[in-house]
């Protein structure tokens, strides 16, 4: 078994830091940072990452920017998972939009305001669940 150079793993730590806070999106794939070094190497910088709190980790491969919550200082996620849902299924390629219900109040077919996260995925059929907070994606297939 190989060991990891500290001195190697502290610049693809920084290297993927560095990544993450020039990128527009809130949330990373895994896949998205394999040009910084092996998967090992990969899976310790953002485990490093995670501790420091500059990412929150969302489920397996899926890493999200954080923050500290202004009510405990523990890391958050920097956007709602409203908007960080439908950002990593584009990331997965599937193609979301607005749940059936969403649609209705936006067209003023209806008074009532989702109070769950719900994204129509189309035909695809998602195994993958998304939550924080105990607040979880819920999907539609149309």
């Amino acid at each position: 078994m190989r060991k990891i150079h500290l001195k190697h793993m502290m610049n693809i730590t920084e290297r993927i830091k560095r990544s993450v806070v020039n990128r527009d999106g809130g949330v990373f794939l895994r896949a998205e940072f394999v040009r910084f070094g092996s998967p090992a190497q990969v899976g310790h910088a953002l485990s490093q990452l995670t501790r420091e709190g500059a990412l929150v980790r969302r489920r397996l491969g899926i890493d999200a920017k954080a923050k500290p919550s202004v009510l405990t200082g523990k890391p958050i996620p920097i956007r709602p998972l409203e908007v960080l849902a439908p950002e990593v299924l584009k990331k997965l390629g599937i193609t979301v939009t607005p749940s059936r219900l969403t649609q209705d109040y936006n067209a003023g077919r209806s008074t009532q305001l989702p109070c769950r996260i719900v994204l129509n995925t189309g035909k695809h059929r998602i195994a993958r669940k998304l939550s924080f907070n105990g607040k979880a994606v819920q999907y539609e297939r149309a």
